[in-house]
């Protein structure tokens, strides 16, 4: 069963920003709140493979690009 719930002390600025998102899908505000709660709270975890599989791809591209003394180099430059 649902539970309800009041917040207290909404800045205006944050109510007509609720009010107008929830104007486009026709949702009342009390029901855009629950979306935007539920879209924040939702687990956005990725596929730790993938990930990795990104990590070796971007690794391969990027190697051999500068020699460690063009890196140093690039350090030293960069220090006042």
């Amino acid at each position: 069963m649902p539970t309800n719930i009041t917040i207290k002390g909404i800045p205006d600025d944050i109510y007509q920003k609720l009010k107008l998102q929830a104007e486009k899908p026709h949702r009342s505000v009390n029901n855009e709140v629950i979306m935007t709660l539920k879209s924040s709270l939702q687990s956005k975890r990725h596929d730790p493979d993938i990930l990795i599989d990104r990590a070796k791809e971007l690794k391969k591209r990027a190697r051999g690009s500068l020699s460690i003394e063009e890196i140093q180099q690039a350090i030293d430059q960069g220090r006042p």
